[in-house]
C-alpha cells in the first residue's frame, strides 16, 4: 500500500503530561452504565427495529440491570418519538430507571424533544454539537467562538425548557468528535456549558467525551480524559462519561483506560453494535471486571438468552469468538488445552479453592449459563486424551486408566478425522462402546465356574471358530485364573498389566464397569472394557475383548 503518506495523526495531545492513570492496575468499581442500543445501535441496523422489538429490547436491558437507557432521538423521526411516548404512556419505565434522549444543539429539535418527554419521571436530556477541527473547517465552516456559542445556547435552552416544564431533568453535553478536538478547546466549551448549568451534588451534570471516530491508541485517549477530569469546573458535581467507538478495534481498551483516567460513566451497546465498526461492547467491559473479582452491577448470568434476544431484535449475529458471549469462546479442541482444563476442573472439585484459576478458562462458564459438557470440551481431530476422558467421565461416569484414555483419545480423533466433523458426547460414547466393549469374535467364553482351593480354580468353556473347549486353571484371583485358562487353551502370550473397576455412578442401574489392559510381546497394550451388574462377569468380558483386540 503506497498511499500511506496522505494520512497523518488526527488527534491532539493534552498541553500537559497526564499519566496518573498509568499507575493504576485495574478498574476497581463499576461505572454508571448507559445502554445506547436503542439509539446508536438501532440507527446502525440495516432494518431498524419495530416498535414492539424496541419495547421488548428495553425490557431486556432493564432486566440486565441498566439504570440509564438512551431510548432515541425523538425529534429525528416519528418512530423514535412514538417509542418514547409508548414507554411513558404504558408506564413501562421503572422508577429506578432513567431514560435518556438525544438532541442536537438546535432550537426546533430541542423543543420537539421536550414535547416527547411530557409525563416522564426520570430523564436525561443529552445535547451535543461537533467541536473537532475537521468538522469546524469542513462541515460548519465556523470559528471556535461560533461553535462554543452553539453549545452555550443549547445548554441555556435545555435549562429554560426544563424550568418551564416544572421538571427535574438531568443534562448531558457531548463535544461530538472529541477525539479530533484540541483538548484545551474541548475543555473551554465544556466549562462554558457547565457555567450555564451550574450542577449541584443532588443534580449532577454529565460531560460525555466520545470517541466519535477512533484516531489514536488507547493511552492517548486516557491522557485526554485525565486532562479533562483534572480541569473541568464543578468536577465534584460532574459525571465524566465515555462513549467509545471501535474504528481501530480499541473500544474496550479505550474504555478501560478512560475509567482508570477518572471517568465515571460508560455509554455503549451489547456486543458492540453501532455505526461503522460499532460502539464499545459493554458486555466485554463488564465481564472483564467480573473476571477480576469486581462486581460490574450488570447481570449476564443467562448469556445465551441475552444473545438470542439481541439477535432476534436486531437481526445481527453475536460472533462465535466474541469475548464471554460467543458460542466458541470457552471451547477447547486442542488436546493439551483439554487435558489442562480437565485437570484444573478436577483440582477445583478436590480442593474447593476460594478463587477460580482453571487453565484456559478466565471465568467459570457456568457463571454465564454455559455448560462444560456442551461448551468447553469439544472433540474433533485435534483433540486428545484429556478431553475425551473428561467428556466420558462427566457424561457417562467412565474413569478409564490413563493409558486407556490415551487409546480412546486416538480412537475418537480417528473417527472425527474420517468423518470430518466434531463429535458430540453421545457419539464419543458410541466410539467407546464400539471399540472397547463387547468384542466377542473370534474368541468367546460361554461358561465359567470357580472353586476356592489353593487359590482360585476355574473351569472355562470357550469357543473359537465353532470349536468348544473346556479348560481348567488356577490363579491368585478369579480374573487371573480365567486368564491362565485362556493362555493354556490357546497358547496366548501376554501380560495382564492393568485391571481397574468402579461403580457407574452416572448410571441409573447398579452396574459396574471393568477395564483390562494386556501387553503383547511386541510391547503393545490392548484394551477391553465391560459393563455388568456382576463385576466378575464384567472383568472377564473386558479381558476377552482385550484378547480379541490383540489377535485382530
Amino acid at each position: 500500500m503506497m498511499n500511506y503518506k496522505k494520512y497523518t495523526r488526527q488527534y491532539f495531545m493534552p498541553p500537559e503530561r497526564c499519566m496518573d492513570w498509568a499507575d493504576k492496575e485495574y478498574v476497581d468499581h463499576a461505572p454508571v452504565w448507559c445502554s445506547v442500543d436503542l439509539r446508536d445501535g438501532n440507527q446502525a441496523l440495516v432494518v431498524p427495529m419495530t416498535l414492539q422489538q424496541k419495547l421488548d429490547f428495553f425490557q431486556m436491558l432493564v432486566k440486565i440491570g441498566f439504570k440509564e437507557i438512551e431510548v432515541g432521538f425523538p425529534a429525528a423521526s416519528e418512530t423514535e418519538y412514538e417509542f418514547l411516548r409508548a414507554l411513558i404512556e404504558q408506564n413501562l419505565i421503572p422508577d429506578d430507571v432513567t431514560v435518556q434522549v438525544l438532541t442536537q444543539a438546535r432550537e426546533h429539535i430541542i423543543r420537539k424533544t421536550f414535547e416527547a418527554l411530557k409525563g416522564v419521571k426520570n430523564a436525561i436530556v443529552h445535547v451535543y454539537n461537533s467541536t473537532s477541527l475537521s468538522q469546524r473547517e469542513q462541515v460548519f465552516r465556523k470559528s471556535k467562538e461560533e461553535i462554543l456559542q452553539i453549545a452555550v445556547e443549547g445548554a441555556k435552552l435545555l435549562q429554560q425548557l426544563t424550568e418551564e416544564a416544572g421538571a427535574d431533568y438531568r443534562f448531558e453535553y457531548s463535544p461530538e468528535s472529541f477525539t479530533g478536538t484540541e483538548p484545551e478547546y474541548a475543555l473551554e466549551v465544556c466549562n462554558a456549558v457547565l457555567e450555564v448549568w451550574k450542577p449541584t451534588a443532588d443534580r449532577k451534570a454529565i460531560i460525555n467525551l466520545p470517541v466519535t471516530v477512533q484516531h489514536s491508541m488507547p493511552h492517548v485517549y486516557a491522557q485526554q480524559i485525565e486532562y479533562m477530569c483534572k480541569h473541568l469546573k464543578y468536577r465534584e458535581n460532574v459525571l465524566v462519561s465515555l462513549h467509545p467507538h471501535n474504528d481501530r478495534g480499541c473500544g474496550v481498551a479505550d474504555t478501560e483506560m478512560g475509567l482508570l483516567a477518572g471517568a465515571d460513566r460508560v455509554e455503549g451497546t451489547l456486543f458492540g453494535n453501532g455505526e461503522r465498526t460499532g460502539n464499545v461492547d459493554i458486555v466485554t467491559v463488564a465481564m472483564n471486571m467480573y473476571a477480576q473479582g469486581v462486581d460490574p452491577e450488570l447481570d449476564f448470568s443467562d448469556m445465551t438468552k441475552i444473545c438470542d434476544g439481541y439477535e432476534h431484535f436486531t437481526g445481527m449475529k453475536v460472533n462465535e469468538r466474541n469475548p464471554y458471549s460467543g458460542a466458541l469462546v470457552f471451547a477447547a479442541f486442542s488436546g493439551s488445552h483439554q487435558d489442562a482444563i480437565a485437570k484444573g476442573m478436577k483440582w477445583i472439585d478436590e480442593k474447593h479453592p476460594d478463587h477460580w484459576t482453571v487453565p484456559y478458562l478466565p471465568i467459570d462458564p457456568t457463571d454465564v449459563g454455559r455448560s462444560y459438557d456442551a461448551d468447553v470440551i469439544r472433540i474433533n481431530s485435534q483433540s486428545g486424551k484429556g478431553g475425551v476422558g473428561y467428556i466420558l467421565e462427566r457424561n457417562y461416569g467412565l474413569v478409564m486408566p490413563p493409558k486407556m484414555r490415551e487409546a480412546m483419545g486416538y480412537a475418537a480423533k480417528a473417527v472425527s478425522d474420517v468423518e470430518n466433523k466434531e463429535l458430540m458426547p453421545e457419539e464419543i460414547y458410541r466410539v467407546f462402546l464400539d471399540k472397547f466393549v463387547g468384542i466377542k469374535e473370534p474368541y468367546q467364553i460361554t461358561e465359567v465356574h470357580f472353586k476356592q482351593e489353593n487359590g482360585i480354580t476355574t473351569e472355562v468353556t470357550t469357543c473359537y471358530r465353532g470349536e468348544k473347549k473346556v479348560t481348567s486353571a488356577t490363579g491368585n484371583g478369579r480374573l487371573n485364573a480365567v486368564s491362565n485358562a485362556l493362555k493354556k487353551a490357546y497358547g496366548f502370550d501376554y501380560k495382564l498389566v492393568t485391571y481397574q473397576e468402579h461403580a457407574l455412578t452416572k448410571s441409573s442401574s447398579s452396574s459396574a464397569i471393568a477395564y483390562v489392559g494386556i501387553e503383547t510381546p511386541n510391547g503393545k497394550i490392548h484394551w477391553g472394557a465391560a459393563i455388568d451388574p456382576d463385576i466378575i462377569r464384567a472383568s472377564i468380558d473386558a479381558l476377552l475383548t482385550a484378547i480379541n483386540h490383540s489377535v485382530k
